[in-house]
């Protein structure tokens, strides 16, 4: 069982937003199930988190709902992270929860970045915005990121949408199951290098353990 977490930067209720985050969400569900694993999805609304997020920011106390969506995140196979465009950039709100997750959250994590926004000249944000935020946060970001302007809902623009969602899936499903074949443990990246991810909710997690420490010493 593989578990994909999407996260979804939307403001409104409904939003154009979320919607997109569900249709990736639908198509990596197809695409992981059509290579032989079951998946499981969670979905982290950051509107419902923004009282947190500030509290967090500011004060630098955390909440127990902002605590399980860290260790949400963390122990995820998989990763789906939609924002709004905000002044040719993601939100706010988005950028504040990548503030607040510990640096080794995201340690070799399979991730598609996506974006909505009015018009079609914001597309850019994918590359200059989210891939280099993602990287520094060292996920692993699928080539293929997947954008949606207003005119590629209900109109022909909405075919190409979807053959960009179904390349990225795929390319998603790949690393995650790949993830499986390498050891399949939840935090362990991709790379099988062994660098595990940290919520940074558990104190214990930054631990060395006591024959690491000994490792190397003779006792003298």
């Amino acid at each position: 069982m593989r578990t994909l977490t999407v996260i979804t930067a939307g403001l409104s209720n409904p939003s154009s937003t979320r919607q997109v985050a569900d249709q990736i969400a639908a198509a990596a569900n197809a695409a992981v199930t059509a290579r032989g694993e079951s998946l499981t999805i969670e979905v982290i609304e950051l509107r419902e988190l923004v009282n947190d997020l500030g509290r967090a920011l500011t004060t630098g106390m955390s909440s127990e709902a902002l605590d399980e969506a860290k260790e949400q995140v963390s122990g995820s196979d998989g990763l789906i992270v939609v924002t709004p465009v905000f002044k040719a950039s993601y939100s706010g709100l988005f950028k504040t929860f990548f503030d607040v997750l510990d640096q080794d959250a995201l340690n070799g994590m399979p991730t598609i970045i996506a974006a909505t926004a009015g018009t079609a000249r914001h597309s850019l944000v994918l590359d200059h915005a989210l891939r280099p935020l993602l990287s520094f946060m060292r996920a692993f970001v699928v080539p293929t990121g997947v954008f949606a302007a207003t005119d590629d809902f209900g109109s022909e623009e909405g075919a190409a949408l979807a053959d960009r969602i179904a390349r990225a899936t795929g390319e998603l499903a790949d690393q995650m199951v790949a993830s499986a074949s390498v050891g399949g443990l939840g935090g362990v990246t991709s790379a099988g290098q062994g660098s595990r991810r940290r919520t940074g909710v558990d104190p214990v997690e930054n631990l060395v353990p006591f024959t690491d420490l000994l490792r190397g010493h003779d006792g003298d």
